[in-house]
């Protein structure tokens, strides 16, 4: 299990650090412009059925239906889910290219007339990735259900690496048509590579003994699924929609930081797996104290992270991407949108406690309200103060969501967030106001890797996650 899981997070890191790749090199290509924008515009749709997929919107309603079954009827069943949800994706593809001059105007409003055209022609390419993401993510199940993890968690890696090949490879030649082929073409290799084991696994989708109802019985399934997605995805379009109206480049700005904000993130992935696992499996003051120890590993995790990105933006921004200056916008865009990684890490620990007592409704309220909170102040803060007023929004959202999670389960008296949630306050704080002004980028990145270095040194030896007593 540890092997698969170190393999499972390698994996997975490689995918983001070639997403980020893939920004990286189209604002090296183009610059943070209309060009820029109207790219990302046109990549938020295939891209947020892309993340859906790979968050487990279908896995996780289709992995339980599946192992239920025997060998024959697995075969049935994915035989039958693979024919509707081609069919499904494929209808998707058509209303997404056909409408692609209005999908555009719809997530970026305020792009100008010929980002609009660029858009919408890179959309009607991106559009016909939805079926290879699809079938990836069916595919997916029955090699989840026989333990083989790594190689379903190779769709990010497979989806990017195609783009970030030919930007490399063309630089400022490279065109959006291009970048929309490359990523075409990644949409395919993601379940191309599954093939041959599937074969191995006796799927055979073009035999005509389906099982009848499977569709509906997973449609049920993702309900509850979904509206917890929904709500994701439409901050995530909120934001572009408002980046798109703060001016040329801001939608790439806020693309490019969120990509490099979500590195971090990934231990944290694998911690909410396991806890999820061990608290399902006990009850009472038991699951309490691995609720406890799971928190204080997430803020061991995180804060250090978060003090270091704080402190080093400026200078990960040189180093990235040397034509832009401490003057451009992305070093503080990175600085804020790094504060509510503690408190979203806490947010899905405090979920998933909820989710082993079998309540999936509290939590699914609780993020309701804080995206809510999220959305209202978007509608304030970035005419205020500009784009770093869309970091704060989630800051806010993140924060009334965790306060909800704490008060409506009880937790308020017994989780650590009295001592911890200062503790991020001061580091954070320190990083904020010592290191991130400095202009050295040598210092910055030291001192910066020292301080976070400290952190995680000093935390440890306070927290001390591991002990099994922890109270």
């Amino acid at each position: 299990m540890l092997g698969s899981t170190l393999w499972l997070t390698l994996a997975t890191l490689t995918g983001l650090a070639a997403g980020f790749a893939r920004e990286w090199l189209l604002v090296a290509a183009w610059g943070a412009g209309s060009q820029s924008d109207a790219f990302l515009v046109s990549m938020f749709l295939p891209e947020a059925l892309r993340m859906s997929l790979a968050g487990g919107l279908l896995s996780a309603a289709a992995l339980p239906l599946y192992q239920q079954r025997d060998d024959q009827q697995q075969r049935r069943w994915l035989a039958a889910l693979t024919t509707h949800l081609l069919l499904a994706a494929l209808l998707l593809s058509g209303l997404l290219s056909l409408g692609a001059g209005l999908w555009v105007r719809l997530i970026g409003p305020g792009l100008d007339t010929g980002a609009y055209d660029q858009a919408a022609g890179s959309l009607h390419w991106l559009a016909w990735c939805a079926p290879g993401f699809v079938l990836h993510g069916l595919l997916c199940v029955p090699l989840q259900a026989s333990a083989r993890f790594v190689l379903a968690g190779l769709g990010s890696l497979l989806f990017n690496l195609p783009p970030v090949v030919y930007l490399a490879i063309m630089g400022q030649a490279a065109t959006p048509d291009g970048v929309a082929g490359a990523c075409l073409l990644g949409s395919l290799l993601m379940p191309g590579v599954l093939l041959p084991s599937l074969y191995r696994l006796g799927w055979r989708p073009w035999r005509g003994d389906a099982e009848p109802g499977a569709l509906r019985e997973l449609l049920q399934r993702m309900g509850p699924l979904l509206g917890s997605n929904l709500a994701s995805q439409g901050l995530a379009l909120l934001e572009r929609m408002v980046a798109s109206l703060l001016g040329e480049g801001a939608v790439t700005w806020i693309n490019l930081a969120r990509k490099l904000i979500n590195l971090p993130l990934i231990a944290l992935m694998s911690l909410n797996q396991v806890l999820l696992g061990l608290m399902s499996g006990s009850a009472g003051q038991q699951r309490l104290a691995l609720l406890r120890r799971g928190l204080a590993s997430a803020t061991l995790l995180t804060l250090p992270a978060v003090a270091g990105l704080i402190g080093a933006a400026g200078a990960l921004v040189v180093l990235l991407l040397p034509q832009q200056t401490h003057a451009a916008p992305l070093p503080q865009l990175l600085a804020w949108f790094a504060t509510p990684l503690l408190f979203n890490a806490w947010n899905a620990l405090l979920a998933r406690y909820a989710y082993a007592g079998g309540d999936t409704r509290l939590p699914l309220g609780c993020e309701l309200a804080g995206s809510l909170c999220n959305a209202l102040l978007l509608g304030l803060l970035p005419w205020w103060l500009g784009v770093e007023g869309i970091a704060l929004a989630a800051l806010g959202g993140a924060l009334l969501t965790g306060i909800l999670l704490l008060r409506r389960q009880g937790l308020g008296q017994v989780a650590p967030w009295r001592s911890h949630w200062p503790l991020a306050a001061l580091a954070m704080g320190v990083a904020a106001l010592v290191l991130h002004p400095l202009q050295s980028v040598p210092l910055q990145l030291g001192l910066s890797t020292l301080y976070g270095f400290l952190l995680l040194t000093g935390m440890a030896l306070w927290l001390k996650p591991w002990r099994a007593d922890l109270g």
